[in-house]
């Protein structure tokens, strides 16, 4: 048993008092029992990191193994959104999750999906309604309501979901919000519901309606999702109505680092040291109710030591007064893992990709690097013997969606922004339903990319004529049982070769991931087809 009684002495970062002494914190079983003055101190000490909201499958890594990679850049605690493995395998799902997570002294706290499925316009492994959801709130490892998604639902004062934000809000527990583009009137009347968190705003002009109308706003700074740089300004506008989150962070740049670089670079950008450290701890901590430790007497004994508060480069990170991190290298022991799946989908022939042209015109998912936003536009389509075919030459790619849970057609539609010039990628991690994504500038291709995912029951694919590569996922789908390092090199080594390939996105197969989610504007292809967030309808391909 590690020894939980010691003393460190440091330049005492008190995000409470908002002052910066030195003093000798002393610690006895686990917690805080006496912080003295002290006279000098080189490095600094102060409360443990909060990720205000993610959903760990995305980092493609089991609770405990995301935590071993976590605490070494300072994070102690995260708000975690179980939806992704709830939408492929429902409670059972949230379970595993949660029996993971039980194993390291790591603070989750999970939420009950709102949304599962996101919507009806595709397929799910499994739908949680307001009595399930109800169920789980009721449980005690259950602290929120996880972001409610369907925000035309929440307009509308839906009653199923109504009755799931009743619940929560019964219970006293919080309600996260997921409102993109919403602003005026709309934005008043989603915040109404309940919601009291949202970290989907992508404008200054969105996160301001969000606080002013009483809620909170968490900043996203994700491996697709980009949004820290047009928010900034908040922190220091608003110091005690924002926090930090990533929503959905990759193993290799979680090997990187986590939300301690987003506090350097607040600060770094002029943003108050205070402020930048509070929107990291203090306020995720007291909205959501952790049980955390924010350097006071009496609390427990969460924090991390740093050389300097211009970096955040993390010397130690303790957890009810255990060493967990120290220099660079996690001391969370190693965890057993457990493998469940939902996964019936059958290899695919090429014939199943072609797509005859019925115009010469069709509608396109248009990108952006960075945003989960897309637009919609329409193109000339190229068409040979009369099917519409890919077209990298003007970066006119097929997008493909074929349902993970019972054999039907693939979807197939087309996108552009990738501008991969040859081959092709794939995917079972496809938010929300998760069925498996591709994209790819030819059918064969395509259908390589796509059987590799099926043989492996889920992973990340790329095929390029006869050179393929996977990183298999066989934990729903969304999970590799390997450890950070294991999972990054293999991540590293795909997205390496996607971008080979032409590709020239920072995150190639996150930003695939997101191009099924039927709840974020404006064009979106699910396993039933294409379609029109805006109008919240299927529209067809050919104009």
């Amino acid at each position: 048993m590690p020894d939980k009684s010691f003393e460190i002495v440091a330049n005492l970062v008190d995000v409470i008092a908002e002052t910066i002494t030195p003093a000798t914190v002393c610690v006895s079983d686990g917690k805080i029992t006496k912080i003295e003055p002290a006279d000098h101190a080189g490095q600094f000490i102060m409360p443990g990191f909060v990720d205000a909201h993610i959903h760990i499958e995305s980092s493609m890594l089991l609770p405990s193994r995301f935590a071993a990679a976590a605490v070494v850049h300072g994070t102690i605690a995260t708000v975690s959104d179980p939806h992704e493995i709830a939408n492929v395998c429902g409670i059972e799902g949230i379970e595993l999750m949660l029996r993971d997570a039980a194993q390291t002294c790591f603070h989750f706290h999970f939420g009950a999906p709102a949304c599962v499925p996101a919507t009806v316009f595709e397929t799910a492994g499994a739908a949680l309604d307001a009595a399930a959801v109800t169920r789980l709130l009721a449980d005690d490892r259950i602290g929120y309501l996880s972001e409610v998604m369907d925000f035309p639902g929440v307009l509308a004062r839906a009653p199923e979901l109504m009755a799931k934000i009743d619940a929560a809000r019964r219970l006293g527990k919080p309600v996260d919000g997921h409102a993109p583009g919403l602003v005026g009137e709309d934005a008043a009347n989603y915040v109404s519901a309940g919601i009291t968190t949202d970290h989907e705003c992508v404008t200054l002009e969105e996160g301001l309606s969000r606080i002013s109308n009483g809620c909170k706003v968490a900043i996203r700074e994700g491996s697709a999702a980009r949004n820290f740089e047009a928010l900034q300004p908040l922190i220091d506008q608003h110091p005690s109505e924002c926090m930090l989150c990533s929503d959905d962070k990759h193993p290799d740049e979680l090997l990187l680092g986590h939300i301690n670089q987003l506090v350097a670079r607040a600060i770094a950008s002029g943003t108050k040291p205070m402020n930048a450290i509070r929107a990291a701890t203090v306020n995720t901590v007291r909205h959501y109710g952790l049980n955390v430790g924010l350097l006071q007497v009496g609390d427990a004994a969460d924090f991390i030591v740093v050389e300097d508060l211009r970096d955040f480069q993390v010397q130690a990170t303790y957890i009810g007064g255990e060493k967990v991190a120290e220099n660079g290298k996690s001391l969370l022991p190693a965890t057993e893992t457990e493998v469940i799946n939902s996964f019936h989908a059958e290899p695919v022939s090429a014939d199943s990709l072609r797509v005859p042209a019925e115009t010469s015109r069709v509608r396109v998912i248009d990108i952006e690097d960075g945003q989960l936003i897309t637009g919609s536009s329409v193109a000339a389509a190229k068409v040979v013997d009369g099917l519409a075919v890919a077209d990298p030459g003007s970066d006119l790619l097929k997008l493909v969606v074929l349902n993970r849970y019972e054999q039907a057609k693939p979807a197939v539609a087309f996108v552009r922004g990738f501008g991969l010039e040859m081959g092709a990628f794939a995917s079972s991690v496809a938010h929300d339903s998760h069925n498996i994504v591709a994209v790819g500038t030819n059918d064969a291709d395509l259908c390589h990319a796509i059987n590799a995912v099926v043989e492996n029951r889920g992973g990340l694919s790329i095929a390029a004529g006869v050179e393929s590569d996977v990183l298999p996922l066989p934990v729903a789908g969304l999970m590799s049982a390997g450890t950070c390092e294991e999972v990054a090199a293999a991540y590293s080594r795909l997205d390496s070769q996607v971008k080979r390939l032409g590709c020239n996105l920072r995150a190639p197969y996150m930003t695939l991931s997101f191009l099924a989610l039927l709840v974020i504007p404006s064009l979106k292809l699910s396993d039933k087809g294409l379609f029109d967030v805006d109008k919240f309808e299927f529209v067809p391909l050919f104009v």
